[in-house]
């Protein structure tokens, strides 16, 4: 059974999330996040996102990657950080052999709530109906939930445009 692990890489936190689908109904595995000690050098944090990763796939086994791709970022250094972030998320999929997807977060927004341009509340709301749990969610996790989901729905179709390329 496959099982998609969503990841919403940030700086400071990355959030992640576990979804599979049984029976046409969406379940959640496991969500959570990833933090980092925001005195700590670029280098160290990095590694603990990595090992952080690393350490969720061993546990959880993933079948797949959905990573949330960069939309804009304030200023150039937070770019470049999130860039590293997902460098880091990528990396940590790699080392696991597990094929890796990326979506903008308008698309993730418009796979689970419909609308491009949704709250993060929005998001998080409709996160919690699709997987029909009451869990308190922080939006770094619901986020990283919705990439999953959002790849659990298109997946036939983004394994089809992946081979084509």
């Amino acid at each position: 059974m496959p099982v998609a692990l969503g990841i919403d890489p940030g700086s400071k936190i990355t959030g992640y999330g576990l979804v599979t689908k049984e029976g046409g109904e969406l379940k959640l595995v496991a969500a959570g996040l990833l933090k980092t000690s925001q005195r700590a050098p670029l280098p160290e944090r990095l590694n603990q996102i990595y090992c952080g990763l690393q350490k969720i796939i061993k546990e959880h086994s993933p079948t797949e990657v959905a990573v949330e791709d960069i939309f804009y970022a304030k200023n150039v250094r937070s770019a470049i950080r999130l860039g590293h972030m997902r460098g880091i998320a990528l990396l940590a999929a790699a080392a696991a052999d597990l094929p890796v997807y990326e979506y903008a977060p308008t698309v993730i927004k418009m796979a689970v709530v419909g609308y491009g341009r949704a709250s993060k509340e929005q998001v998080n709301h409709m996160v919690k109906r699709l997987l029909k749990t009451d869990m308190d969610l922080r939006p770094d996790a619901s986020d990283a939930l919705a990439t999953a989901i959002c790849h659990i729905n298109q997946s036939p179709l983004s394994k089809r445009e992946r081979r084509r390329e």
